[in-house]
């Protein structure tokens, strides 16, 4: 069975090497916009856009890319913390039809209480998670064209209705995240792929089993994802040596204040990353080819995979063979790796194909295939 590749929008900024703020390029529209049409014409299934307090609005951001692309799915984030449900839901009808039925939404209750206390939303941990399954309930049944009155413990709506229904049915496809018991609960009860960060294949197995058992408790299956960064090169040793490359910039100061900030966050997702590698640079290969130097001094995803093709394509086979059939992908730079991802991985994975048709002439004047004729013209 193929496999779905999605890239990552970097909207809060891309660099080359990690913590160096010298390497960095701004997250401007121009810039995402270059990212995302690369993505688009190199075959990615889907365009991830993230949120945050430090990222471009996503909703925005997913706009400006609709006339820009062609077929790339746009998973765009679903703030159930910040967001009304019956507005929330005409956004997402109205980019849906937009998009030609392009639209993804990726479920974000959030995981950072200070950033969602700079936003004016106070709620523990898990009335996150109750506030998301109140929100997704309204949200889902206004997007099948029901009427809804509601009345729980967070929202409240009263003849709610949704007049212009989205092209996909019964609504754009949920994905969602966490790690978290409650985070499982949410996911069995309303999404369609659950994601993971990138842990080791055996803890990941673990998640997939409690949400899988979870989901057909309501009578529900659900399909399950991998969101990690990428580092692969011609040669094994050529990519390991750029994923330290990567963080050779970084110093111990940088990365001891990064990881106490993190560890002030409640995200259960967060503190397994940051239990991956304690902040040590000696113990980052957490599993064979599973390399965790970028949750050094980046929050969420934090691992990547490292090696050759064969290698990386090796190692998605086994998460594929627990289940998983999406990996959303990343690499810094976003614009460079995008290209390098696709045409070194590409050819091995299944329902992938070349990104240039083999024999095809691609150089310039002085290719050493081009006619002597060639090379005078």
């Amino acid at each position: 069975m193929s496999v779905d590749v999605f890239w990552f929008l970097p909207s809060s900024g891309d660099t080359r090497y990690l913590g160096h703020s010298a390497s960095g390029r701004p997250a401007s529209n121009a810039y995402l916009r270059q990212i995302a049409v690369a993505a688009d014409q190199l075959g990615y299934d889907g365009l991830l856009i993230p949120t945050g307090a430090s990222c471009l609005d996503p909703w925005v951001t997913a706009a400006s890319l609709v006339p820009v692309t062609q077929r790339i799915k746009l998973l765009v984030a679903l703030r159930t913390s910040l967001g009304n449900p019956t507005a929330s839901a005409r956004q997402a009808a109205s980019l849906d039809e937009a998009s030609g039925g392009r639209l993804l939404l990726n479920v974000v209750p959030g995981g950072d209480a200070t950033e969602l206390a700079a936003d004016g939303v106070f709620y523990s941990h898990d009335q996150r998670y109750q506030a998301a399954h109140e929100f997704l309930t309204i949200w889902r049944r206004l997007l099948q064209g029901e009427t809804v009155d509601f009345n729980g413990e967070h929202l409240r709506v009263q003849g709610a209705q949704n007049f212009f229904p989205p092209l996909q049915k019964p609504y754009p496809p949920l994905y969602f995240g966490g790690s978290s018991p409650a985070a499982h609960a949410l996911a069995a009860k309303h999404v369609d792929a659950y994601l993971t960060w990138g842990e080791p294949p055996a803890a990941v197995a673990e998640k997939i089993a409690d949400v899988r058992a979870r989901a057909a408790a309501h009578g529900r299956s659900v399909r399950f994802g991998l969101r990690l960064h990428v580092i692969v090169r011609e040669t094994n040793a050529a990519a390991w040596a750029a994923a330290e490359a990567l963080i050779s910039q970084l110093d111990d100061a940088t990365i001891a204040a990064a990881q106490a900030n993190y560890a002030k966050m409640d995200s259960v997702g967060q503190q397994r990353m940051a239990a991956l590698h304690g902040g040590r640079r000696d113990r980052l290969e957490v599993a064979p080819n599973l390399w965790a130097g970028v949750g050094l001094v980046r929050g969420g995803a934090g691992t990547a995979l490292v090696g050759d093709p064969e290698t990386v394509a090796a190692r998605i086979e086994e998460y594929r063979a627990l289940g998983v059939d999406t990996f959303v992908l990343s690499g810094y730079p976003h614009l460079e790796e995008a290209y390098r991802v696709a045409e070194l991985l590409f050819p091995l994975l299944p329902g992938k194909g070349r990104v240039t048709a083999e024999g095809a002439f691609t150089g310039g004047a002085f290719d050493v295939r081009a006619t002597a004729a060639e090379r005078r013209a």
